[in-house]
């Protein structure tokens, strides 16, 4: 099966730090763009940030995420990560990763492929 598999999400205190894992399954991670996007209970879907395939380039969703979230990839093992530190409560959500193909064009999740299950982050206060 063609998918994402998310993994290192868990129960942290606010103020704390994860890194959570993406790992590509079914297919080489290498020609396609990495994004993250978190689901929050009773709230839509949001994009959190973005890293192309081609050169590394990253964009985030908003400029407040840039500043505590990182994303990077590693191609030799086919995976993605999201760095989070300063975990606050209101960042508890099921993380996800997908792709919206080579190049990250849009936040409209309708428009990625290859989503995972998810991990569930929970901040604590």
């Amino acid at each position: 099966q063609v998918q994402f598999v998310e993994s290192g999400g868990g129960l942290v205190r606010s103020g704390g730090s994860l890194r959570l894992s993406c790992a590509a399954s079914g297919f080489t991670l290498g020609s396609y763009a990495i994004a993250w996007f978190r689901q929050a209970p009773g709230k839509e879907r949001e994009g959190i940030s973005c890293i192309s395939s081609m050169d590394g380039s990253t964009y985030y969703y908003s400029d407040s995420e840039k500043g505590r979230f990182t994303i990077s990839r590693d191609n030799k093992k086919n995976t993605g990560y999201l760095q989070i530190d300063s975990l606050k409560p209101e960042d508890t959500a099921v993380y996800y990763c997908a792709t919206p193909g080579s190049y990250c064009y849009t936040w409209k999740s309708d428009e990625f492929d290859y989503w995972g299950q998810g991990t569930q982050v929970t901040v604590s206060s």
